[in-house]
Protein backbone atom coordinates (compact mmCIF):
# COMPACT_ATOMS: atom_id res chain seq x y z
CA UNK A 1 0.00 0.00 0.00
CA UNK A 2 2.55 2.56 0.94
CA UNK A 3 4.38 1.77 -2.30
CA UNK A 4 1.72 2.24 -4.50
CA UNK A 5 1.33 5.76 -2.55
CA UNK A 6 4.95 6.34 -3.34
CA UNK A 7 4.57 5.27 -7.10
CA UNK A 8 1.65 7.68 -7.71
CA UNK A 9 3.84 10.48 -6.15
CA UNK A 10 6.79 10.14 -7.82
CA UNK A 11 4.57 9.86 -11.05
CA UNK A 12 2.95 12.80 -10.17
CA UNK A 13 6.23 14.96 -9.60
CA UNK A 14 7.54 14.20 -12.97
CA UNK A 15 4.38 15.45 -14.40
CA UNK A 16 4.63 18.46 -13.17
CA UNK A 17 8.18 18.77 -13.83
CA UNK A 18 7.34 18.05 -17.47
CA UNK A 19 4.53 20.52 -17.68
CA UNK A 20 7.14 23.32 -15.70
CA UNK A 21 9.32 22.27 -18.35
CA UNK A 22 7.04 22.99 -21.58
CA UNK A 23 5.77 26.41 -19.78
CA UNK A 24 9.25 28.02 -19.81
CA UNK A 25 10.09 27.14 -23.19
CA UNK A 26 6.76 28.71 -24.06
CA UNK A 27 8.18 31.79 -22.39
CA UNK A 28 11.54 31.40 -23.40
CA UNK A 29 12.36 31.61 -19.97
CA UNK A 30 15.87 29.46 -20.28
CA UNK A 31 17.22 31.73 -22.89
CA UNK A 32 16.47 34.71 -20.40
CA UNK A 33 18.21 33.08 -17.45
CA UNK A 34 21.12 31.81 -19.81
CA UNK A 35 21.67 35.32 -21.18
CA UNK A 36 21.42 36.75 -17.02
CA UNK A 37 24.45 34.45 -16.71
CA UNK A 38 26.67 35.77 -18.83
CA UNK A 39 28.74 38.71 -17.61
CA UNK A 40 29.39 41.71 -19.49
CA UNK A 41 30.69 44.93 -18.39
CA UNK A 42 28.22 47.60 -17.61
CA UNK A 43 28.71 50.45 -20.72
CA UNK A 44 28.42 52.85 -17.70
CA UNK A 45 31.04 51.71 -15.62
CA UNK A 46 34.09 53.93 -15.84
CA UNK A 47 37.58 53.54 -14.87
CA UNK A 48 38.44 55.50 -12.31
CA UNK A 49 41.70 57.79 -13.18
CA UNK A 50 44.64 57.06 -11.65
CA UNK A 51 45.57 60.06 -9.09
CA UNK A 52 48.99 61.55 -9.06
CA UNK A 53 50.86 61.27 -5.73
CA UNK A 54 52.16 65.14 -4.61
CA UNK A 55 54.81 65.75 -3.87
CA UNK A 56 56.29 65.48 -0.06
CA UNK A 57 58.43 68.48 -0.47
CA UNK A 58 55.80 71.12 1.61
CA UNK A 59 56.84 74.12 -0.75
CA UNK A 60 55.32 72.06 -3.34
CA UNK A 61 52.01 73.28 -4.03
CA UNK A 62 49.27 71.93 -6.07
CA UNK A 63 48.17 73.86 -9.30
CA UNK A 64 45.17 74.03 -11.53
CA UNK A 65 46.19 73.15 -15.08
CA UNK A 66 44.75 76.79 -16.42
CA UNK A 67 48.15 77.90 -14.94
CA UNK A 68 50.57 75.01 -14.41
CA UNK A 69 52.44 76.23 -17.63
CA UNK A 70 52.91 79.47 -15.73
CA UNK A 71 55.91 80.62 -13.00
CA UNK A 72 54.99 80.34 -9.98
CA UNK A 73 54.08 82.74 -7.84
CA UNK A 74 56.17 84.23 -5.03
CA UNK A 75 54.09 85.05 -2.08
CA UNK A 76 57.23 86.73 -0.38
CA UNK A 77 56.90 89.89 1.15
CA UNK A 78 58.61 92.58 -1.68
CA UNK A 79 59.57 95.65 -0.06
CA UNK A 80 57.00 98.84 -1.55
CA UNK A 81 58.69 101.36 -2.83
CA UNK A 82 58.33 105.29 -2.30
CA UNK A 83 55.35 106.64 -4.89
CA UNK A 84 58.54 108.92 -5.72
CA UNK A 85 59.86 112.77 -4.25
CA UNK A 86 61.49 112.52 -1.27
CA UNK A 87 62.23 108.99 0.62
CA UNK A 88 60.07 107.41 3.34
CA UNK A 89 60.73 109.05 7.02
CA UNK A 90 64.76 108.52 8.06
CA UNK A 91 64.39 105.17 9.77
CA UNK A 92 60.52 104.53 10.60
CA UNK A 93 59.15 102.08 11.76
CA UNK A 94 55.49 101.05 12.27
CA UNK A 95 54.15 102.33 15.52
CA UNK A 96 51.98 100.11 18.03
CA UNK A 97 48.45 102.34 17.50
CA UNK A 98 47.13 99.90 20.33
CA UNK A 99 49.20 101.93 23.01
CA UNK A 100 47.97 105.48 21.86
CA UNK A 101 47.82 108.04 24.39
CA UNK A 102 44.98 110.75 23.96
CA UNK A 103 45.28 114.10 25.32
CA UNK A 104 42.83 115.16 28.24
CA UNK A 105 40.55 118.24 27.46
CA UNK A 106 42.52 120.84 29.52
CA UNK A 107 46.45 119.60 28.01
CA UNK A 108 44.24 120.26 24.37
CA UNK A 109 43.30 123.49 25.73
CA UNK A 110 46.03 124.69 26.70
CA UNK A 111 48.24 123.88 23.77
CA UNK A 112 45.54 125.50 21.23
CA UNK A 113 45.37 129.02 23.48
CA UNK A 114 49.40 128.81 23.24
CA UNK A 115 49.40 128.23 19.48
CA UNK A 116 46.87 131.10 19.16
CA UNK A 117 49.16 133.44 21.46
CA UNK A 118 51.93 132.65 19.01
CA UNK A 119 49.76 133.66 16.01
CA UNK A 120 48.13 136.38 17.22
CA UNK A 121 52.20 137.71 17.71
CA UNK A 122 52.71 136.79 14.14
CA UNK A 123 52.11 139.73 10.62
CA UNK A 124 48.41 139.43 10.31
CA UNK A 125 48.90 140.34 6.79
CA UNK A 126 50.31 137.09 5.78
CA UNK A 127 47.59 134.41 6.00
CA UNK A 128 47.41 131.86 9.05
CA UNK A 129 45.79 129.21 11.05
CA UNK A 130 45.79 127.23 14.26
CA UNK A 131 45.67 123.61 13.83
CA UNK A 132 45.14 120.94 16.39
CA UNK A 133 46.41 117.80 15.93
CA UNK A 134 43.95 114.66 16.51
CA UNK A 135 45.34 110.95 16.34
CA UNK A 136 44.53 110.28 12.91
CA UNK A 137 47.06 113.34 11.48
CA UNK A 138 49.76 111.46 14.05
CA UNK A 139 49.17 108.01 13.60
CA UNK A 140 47.99 105.78 11.22
CA UNK A 141 47.27 107.06 8.40
CA UNK A 142 48.52 110.01 8.29
CA UNK A 143 46.07 112.42 6.96
CA UNK A 144 46.00 116.17 7.52
CA UNK A 145 42.79 118.45 7.48
CA UNK A 146 43.38 122.25 6.34
CA UNK A 147 40.44 124.48 7.30
CA UNK A 148 38.18 124.52 4.45
CA UNK A 149 37.53 128.09 4.01
CA UNK A 150 41.52 129.24 4.28
CA UNK A 151 42.35 126.32 1.10
CA UNK A 152 39.02 127.84 -1.19
CA UNK A 153 40.05 131.55 0.00
CA UNK A 154 44.45 131.14 -0.44
CA UNK A 155 45.61 127.57 -1.58
CA UNK A 156 45.67 126.19 -5.21
CA UNK A 157 42.66 125.14 -6.68
CA UNK A 158 44.16 122.19 -8.10
CA UNK A 159 46.74 119.77 -6.21
CA UNK A 160 50.00 120.83 -6.08
CA UNK A 161 53.17 120.09 -4.04
CA UNK A 162 53.45 122.27 -0.93
CA UNK A 163 56.53 123.00 1.25
CA UNK A 164 56.48 122.67 5.10
CA UNK A 165 59.06 124.63 6.79
CA UNK A 166 60.02 123.74 10.32
CA UNK A 167 61.32 126.58 12.75
CA UNK A 168 65.24 125.17 11.99
CA UNK A 169 64.31 126.15 8.47
CA UNK A 170 64.25 122.62 7.35
CA UNK A 171 61.62 121.87 4.28
CA UNK A 172 59.11 119.04 3.94
CA UNK A 173 57.88 118.55 0.26
CA UNK A 174 54.25 117.38 0.94
CA UNK A 175 51.18 116.36 -1.54
CA UNK A 176 47.79 119.32 -1.33
CA UNK A 177 45.04 117.37 -2.23
CA UNK A 178 42.56 120.30 -3.71
CA UNK A 179 39.48 118.56 -3.91
CA UNK A 180 40.07 117.00 -0.34
CA UNK A 181 41.63 120.70 1.40
CA UNK A 182 44.14 118.52 3.41
CA UNK A 183 47.75 117.33 3.10
CA UNK A 184 49.07 113.57 2.35
CA UNK A 185 51.98 112.32 1.04
CA UNK A 186 55.15 113.65 3.00
CA UNK A 187 53.20 115.36 6.18
CA UNK A 188 54.00 111.61 7.52
CA UNK A 189 57.43 112.48 7.32
CA UNK A 190 56.71 115.47 9.20
CA UNK A 191 54.62 114.11 11.48
CA UNK A 192 57.43 111.82 12.99
CA UNK A 193 60.04 113.57 12.98
CA UNK A 194 58.60 116.44 15.06
CA UNK A 195 57.65 113.57 17.42
CA UNK A 196 53.91 115.32 16.87
CA UNK A 197 51.06 113.24 19.63
CA UNK A 198 47.55 113.69 19.93
CA UNK A 199 46.69 117.14 21.53
CA UNK A 200 49.78 119.27 19.89
CA UNK A 201 48.81 122.98 18.35
CA UNK A 202 50.63 124.06 15.06
CA UNK A 203 49.79 127.46 13.56
CA UNK A 204 50.43 127.54 9.97
CA UNK A 205 51.36 130.95 8.17
CA UNK A 206 50.99 130.90 4.24
CA UNK A 207 54.62 132.59 3.42
CA UNK A 208 54.08 131.51 -0.14
CA UNK A 209 51.94 130.66 -2.40
CA UNK A 210 52.93 127.03 -1.53
CA UNK A 211 54.88 127.28 1.57
CA UNK A 212 53.96 127.19 4.94
CA UNK A 213 56.25 128.32 8.01
CA UNK A 214 54.61 125.91 10.35
CA UNK A 215 55.26 127.02 14.24
CA UNK A 216 54.91 124.32 17.48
Amino acid sequence: MVATKEAAYELSRLKRLEENKKRMEELNLNKLAQHLRIQKPSPMKKVKPKVPKQSSDPSSVRRSSRVADMPARSYKEVPIEPMGGRPRSYGYRRRDLSNRVYASDEDREYAIQRAEDLQSGLDHDIPSFVKPMLQSHVTGGFWLGLPVHFCKKHLPKRDEMVNLVDEDEVEFPTKYLALKTGLSGGWRSFAIDHELVDGDALVFQLTDPTTFKVIS
